[in-house]
């Protein structure tokens, strides 16, 4: 009897916030449409290049803590770029290892080369080890 394999698929958060790497980390903060997530994804310029990630971390610690201008730093400045990412189809365990090994807390899932969503390390906990009815 083999135990049923948890997919990213069904624990990702399926709602992200996808920006212009031009804006401005103030408009950023204004127009982000998921306030309850803690990273932004920064959009590809062109279909060869690669998607961007901002935590709200990066932003405590590259503009807050360094006193800078939130209307003055583009976001392009501040994020950690090609991302990390994972497969929907991949299983909850491995992304929980993967996450491990490279000391990640969340990425985004991408698909086809799209971003259809965010899994963090508490989705991967509280969605794929609890049982819901």
């Amino acid at each position: 009897m083999s135990a049923e394999v948890i997919k990213v698929k069904h624990v990702m958060k399926p709602d992200v916030d996808v920006v212009d790497g031009m804006m401005t980390v103030y408009e950023v903060l204004n127009t982000m449409k998921h306030k309850q997530n803690k990273s932004i994804i920064v959009q590809r310029r062109d279909e060869h290049d690669e998607y961007g990630i901002v935590l709200l971390n990066d932003i405590a610690t590259e503009v807050l803590g360094k006193d800078r201008s939130p209307e003055r730093v583009n976001v392009y400045e501040i994020m950690t770029k090609p991302v990390v990412s994972v497969d929907p189809e991949m299983d909850i365990r491995y992304c929980a290892r993967l996450f491990k090994r490279l000391g990640l807390s969340r990425a985004p899932v991408i698909e086809n080369r799209k971003v259809v969503g965010m899994v963090s390390l508490t989705d991967l906990v509280l969605k794929g080890l609890c049982k819901t009815d």
